[in-house]
């Protein structure tokens, strides 16, 4: 019973009527009004979660005629998709290598152009719709560990030969020191296609996209069960009942307890994220010389960047529990202390927390899980990029195309390790395990 009411009511995952109280929240230039959710009503398709994936996944059915709803619980772009660090990386979790091990080099090489093909429907999105998120290019790849450097070298020469991805190139020490105001790098790969963008604005975007199509989107409006089967489900909420022919759930970390079967491969854990007070033109060019976004080598991944206003937006440390830190920015300062000793003593104007759904795999995991129930989600941290391109595919699914769907539909994903009571406890001895091994 202890374990269920964590899930009923976990304080990181409960629906709220603001979004968090985030720098994306404080600056972002989108704005999207949508009407309160009222039942009974019908639709062909319902997407549960407003973020990337299952916003992108309206827009492109209400491009091709389809009427579409979506709900979400709180506010549009509330959960992961409005609090990530804003990184723009292009391709999957796992490298060519180990996809082509896993797959097979045919689909291992479908999946690099469903990532490039992401990649580009980025920027097809924020160019038709006009989408004012900031797009920066360069994201940084840095090794925190002078072993690693062989093996990134390897990873760029196999990308540049095999696969003929040029944007993508070493740097060696020397380059890494010139490009980042810090000695805990060693090496890194540098790519000229990722980047960095307004996270919130991006997905407000999308929403506001996926209106002027026609697709009914409403805040406020929690799922609290899906019942029925093909082509006739029930989809109960607080406000009232919505039936559906057919249901997408894009819902990523913040599920909870409304479908075992997802819950197995997709689990979540939280991540955080402090802004620094400006620091002027001058000085935000000395952390970060070319203005990219910077990830590391480490399991807990730090992550950062400057922003248009001149501050650090660092990423650092994870919790994998149901509550955040009491003292979010005291629980980051550590990490952005430990790359930028510099800053030690710098305000922090910002800090937020936001959870994300990770797979066993990391790869995303989009399923048909039940006949006419498809669950889009698990992007392990990489939703920018892949999730609206994911919702894409599923809308494309869902008026017969399949193809991009049925590769994802390959990607393997196995179950988390236990059963219902085990499942938890197991993920969380993992995930400590590997972030002990960052220090050692």
């Amino acid at each position: 019973m202890g374990a269920e009411m964590v899930w009923r009511s976990p304080a990181a995952l409960a629906p709220r009527d603001q979004h968090a109280p985030s720098y994306y929240a404080a600056t972002r230039r989108e704005r999207l009004s949508t009407a309160p959710f009222e039942g009974p009503a019908r639709t062909d398709v319902c997407v549960v979660g407003g973020g990337y994936a299952g916003l992108a996944t309206a827009l492109e059915l209400a491009r091709r005629g389809v009427d579409v709803v979506v709900l979400e619980q709180s506010r549009l772009g509330w959960g992961a998709s409005g609090r990530n660090g804003g990184q723009v990386h292009v391709g999957l979790r796992r490298d060519q290598h180990w996809l082509e091990r896993r797959m097979g080099e045919a689909d291992a090489r479908r999946l690099w152009s469903f990532a490039l093909g992401a990649r580009v429907h980025l920027d097809w999105l924020i160019e038709t719709y006009g989408i004012e998120c900031d797009l920066r290019p360069g994201l940084l790849h840095a090794d925190h560990r002078a072993r690693l450097s062989a093996e990134t070298r390897r990873h760029v020469e196999y990308m540049q030969s095999r696969y003929g991805y040029a944007e993508l190139r070493f740097v060696d020490r020397d380059e890494v020191a010139g490009m980042v105001a810090t000695d805990r790098y060693y090496s890194g790969s540098f790519d000229l296609r990722g980047g960095h963008l307004h996270a919130l604005d991006l997905a407000l975007g999308i929403g506001r996209a996926a209106a002027s199509h026609g697709a009914r989107l409403h805040e406020d409006t929690e799922v609290t069960a899906i019942s029925g089967a093909r082509g006739r489900f029930r989809i109960a909420t607080a406000r009232g009942q919505l039936e559906a022919a057919r249901v997408v759930l894009a819902c990523n970390g913040y599920l909870r307890r409304l479908a075992p079967a997802v819950l197995r491969r997709v689990m979540p854990i939280n991540n955080f994220i402090a802004v620094t007070e400006p620091l002027g033109a001058g000085g935000a060019r000395r952390l970060i010389a070319n203005d990219c976004a910077v990830s590391d080598s480490r399991f807990v991944v730090n992550y950062f960047r400057t922003t248009p206003d001149h501050r650090l937006l660092f990423g650092g440390g994870e919790n994998y529990g149901y509550r955040f830190p009491a003292d979010i920015a005291a629980f980051v300062r550590p990490h952005l202390r430990s790359v930028f000793p510099q800053l030690a003593a710098v305000r922090l104007d910002y800090a937020w927390g936001g959870t994300l759904g990770i797979t066993p795999t990391r790869m995303p995991w989009v399923r048909e899980f039940e006949p006419g129930i498809i669950n889009a989600s698990g992007f392990s941290g990489l939703g920018v990029v892949l999730a609206p391109f994911t919702g894409k595919a599923v809308a494309d699914a869902l008026c017969g195309e399949r193809d991009a769907f049925e590769l994802l539909g390959r990607v393997p994903v196995p179950r988390f390790p236990g059963g219902p009571a085990l499942r938890w406890p197991t993920l969380v001895a993992a995930m400590l395990f590997y972030a002990l091994r960052d220090r050692l």
